[in-house]
């Protein structure tokens, strides 16, 4: 009788131990810097940074998106006016620094409503801004989403930016001249959208 009592005592037992947790390894984050540059007629664009946001987010290759730090550790945050589009980059790109680059994917503003960090977007090129910043060469493609339902601005190309939205180009520019602090950046020149595919080609790194 008490070898049966025991018995139940030990399975009593046994059923209210919980589980044991197994930990899994979690899944590797998908390196969105190797994705296409391009998808058919269109650049394929990462967002890191919504429009109208002042907070500068990157993409960190093995860790995600972050937002970017001043050396001290503390947040950078853009000491003007928020972003005027969505701000990101032409993935499978590279700007060779031993080419006069920066070592960094072309930069890509997007003109439309604000997209989440992360998103992946078909757009057009309509202009390329030419800039100097610290002494490098630094190349802002400017587009807006293929589809046109995303638009906010219906242009096609650097005529129809140029003469239909010229406000908005010279916001964007005085942007750009005023977003790192007085002189920090040198306005080059404006070039239109075929400018800008022939940087993609200059600087893309996948396949055509």
């Amino acid at each position: 009788m008490r070898i049966l009592i025991a018995s139940c005592l030990l399975l009593m037992v046994a059923c209210d131990r919980p589980e044991p947790v197994v930990e899994t390894a979690p899944e590797p984050l998908p390196e969105v810097y190797d994705l296409p540059s391009t998808d058919g007629d269109a650049l394929n664009v990462i967002i890191e940074i919504p429009a109208g946001t002042n907070h500068k987010i990157e993409y960190f290759p093995g860790i995600g998106f972050a937002n970017d730090t001043l050396a001290d550790g503390s947040e950078r945050i853009i000491d003007f006016l928020p972003y005027p589009g969505n701000y990101g980059f032409v993935p499978s790109t590279s700007v060779e620094k031993r080419r006069g680059g920066d070592g960094d994917a072309l930069d890509v503003l997007v003109i439309g409503e604000s997209q989440p960090t992360g998103t992946r977007m078909r757009v057009l090129p309509i202009a390329t801004l030419m800039l100097r910043d610290r002494g490098e060469i630094d190349t802002k493609i400017v587009a807006v989403p293929a589809d046109t339902s995303l638009r906010t601005l219906q242009v096609e190309n650097f005529l129809d930016f140029s003469l239909g939205n010229d406000a908005a180009k010279r916001i964007i520019e005085m942007w750009f001249l005023n977003y790192k602090g007085n002189n920090m950046t040198e306005l080059l020149r404006w070039e239109d959208e075929s400018y800008a595919w022939r940087e993609v080609r200059k600087w893309r790194t996948d396949n055509e």
